[in-house]
């Protein structure tokens, strides 16, 4: 299927790695002109250069900004331009018993995992119901529904990614704009990884065993038992994200893996 998606300009935050980065080189293989974006110079190098090395005649170029900060987020602005497209990625987690998330943890994950998608969101939301065009997704989490005990203050971000999509895409009415959340779930991205390693030599395990134990104990009503590819969640995010899902407004799209045990999503 062509997702006529061919000159739409992109921007996908948080897109050296995992999600973004799969994302980022889905809509770059199917004609979008993509912006990347990270905080490390070189990382964020690297990231264009593997899709340009993936997907020929991709149309990639990059922004380097910490999106923790009003003035980040605006740096990112200035230098993405014009948008078709945008898609919230940008998200940070840490497993921590509620009791030790100081203020200044619940500060930083607002700011990171919801404040850049407001910033973003509002300077763009404005000029594509002027063209009459756009897309807006944020990459929210099953966590937004389904909180985790072991990060209170991650879920409580992802909640409020939810309600942030919703209450713009209601803005939207009439208009040729959609505002969508996707919610992955546990996902095998860099960080993910690095975590379990981490789990399993703590625990004297191999990696098989700690991501055994996790799905049988942590998230027992998945479906899939194992971790989602990132790329799965990108086919997901890419649709959502053309014009062939103009009817798709407003929904909280799940790629969870049956994580979440409802009849209706």
């Amino acid at each position: 299927m062509d997702l006529l998606l061919k000159g739409k300009r992109a921007l996908v935050t948080g897109s050296t790695s995992g999600i973004g980065w799969a994302s980022a080189r889905e809509l770059a293989a199917e004609g979008a002109h993509v912006v990347l974006s990270g905080r490390d110079p070189a990382r964020l190098a690297s990231a264009v250069a593997r899709i340009q090395a993936e997907v020929a005649g991709a149309v990639v170029s990059g922004v380097v900004a910490d999106l923790s900060t009003a003035a980040g987020c605006q740096q990112l602005l200035d230098g993405a331009g014009e948008l078709d497209i945008l898609v919230n990625n940008l998200g940070i987690f840490e497993p921590k018993p509620f009791e030790q998330i100081g203020d200044e943890d619940w500060t930083r994950f607002f700011e990171v995992n919801v404040m850049s998608g407001v910033r973003l969101s509002r300077h763009h939301l404005p000029r594509m119901k002027a063209r009459n065009w756009g897309r807006i997704v944020f990459i929210s989490s099953e966590s937004g529904i389904c909180p985790p005990a072991e990060m209170v203050h991650y879920g409580m971000s992802k909640s409020a990614q939810l309600s942030v999509s919703r209450g713009l895409a209601e803005t939207c009415i009439g208009t040729g704009v959609t505002v969508n959340s996707v919610l992955p779930g546990p996902t095998r991205t860099e960080g993910v990884g690095d975590f379990f390693a981490t789990l399993a030599r703590d625990a004297g395990q191999t990696l098989e065993q700690a991501e055994h134990d996790f799905f049988k104990f942590a998230r027992p009503t998945s479906l899939l038992q194992r971790f989602i590819e990132p790329a799965e969640i990108a086919a997901m995010v890419t649709y959502v994200c053309s014009p062939r899902s103009a009817a798709t407004n407003g929904a909280a799209l799940h790629v969870e893996g049956g994580v979440v045990r409802s009849l209706i999503y």
